[in-house]
């Protein structure tokens, strides 16, 4: 791989874990004060997790925030390696929890799924394209 392609790659990496931790941060403390961020975070974190992995087969994609479009796009290279995985309407919480305008308050249960997809996402992901060295694990 080239070094310019490794280090942009890193570069998601290095950004999708810093969303992981700040899951793994607020859900340490109390997590019902914190659902809509928690949410968004793993919305970030699956969403730069899957774009990371489309980098790394070359994969050009659209530049949107649609997990579903992007978890699709990788079920194009590998049919069965995300098939248990189910974002649900993980998609909504990349806007929708950020603006009062469109104000919810995900459920604590929802919350501790999306949490756990997240860090499903980051397993494939990094198990895949594990040669990569990730400042974060």
């Amino acid at each position: 791989m080239e070094p310019a392609k490794r280090d942009y790659l890193n570069n998601w990496l290095i950004k999708a874990n810093e969303d992981v931790a700040v899951i793994q941060e607020l859900l340490s403390r109390e997590p019902e004060r914190y659902t809509s961020a928690i949410c968004f975070h793993a919305q970030q974190a699956v969403e730069k997790f899957l774009k990371s992995y489309l980098i790394y087969f070359d994969v050009d994609f659209q530049k949107v925030h649609d997990v579903d479009y992007l978890l699709n796009e990788c079920k194009k290279i590998d049919k069965t390696l995300f098939d248990e995985i189910d974002l649900r309407s993980l998609t909504d919480y990349g806007v929708s929890v950020r603006y009062p305008d469109d104000f919810m308050i995900p459920f604590l249960e929802d919350t501790k799924y999306y949490s756990e997809v997240a860090l499903r996402v980051k397993q494939i992901v990094e198990k895949k394209i594990c040669n990569i060295s990730v400042e974060f694990s």
